[in-house]
């Protein structure tokens, strides 16, 4: 029987594979602090209000201010779905 025979070529061999960037995770530097900022000092302009029987922090606002303080606290609040 006849043998067969030998390549003249050689195997095929896959170029490397590029290796993927990391791609970095997380937030800027600033994301934290504001966040965290913003949810503090929505807590303590609700807690001025009530404690200067609604006088401060802004007179002629009323009762809007709880409003404002809230806003500023559900505004940090929202910022914790984009912490990573």
């Amino acid at each position: 029987m006849p043998e067969s025979k030998g390549r003249d070529q050689a195997a095929y061999v896959p170029p490397p594979q590029k290796r993927a960037q990391k791609v970095k995770t997380g937030n800027a530097a600033w994301f934290t602090p504001v966040m965290l900022g913003l949810m503090i000092v929505g807590l303590l302009w609700v807690v001025t209000f009530y404690i200067t029987r609604q006088q401060y922090p802004v007179p002629s606002l009323g009762q809007w201010n709880l409003g404002i303080g809230f806003a500023l606290i559900l505004a940090g609040f929202a910022m914790t779905t984009r912490w990573k």
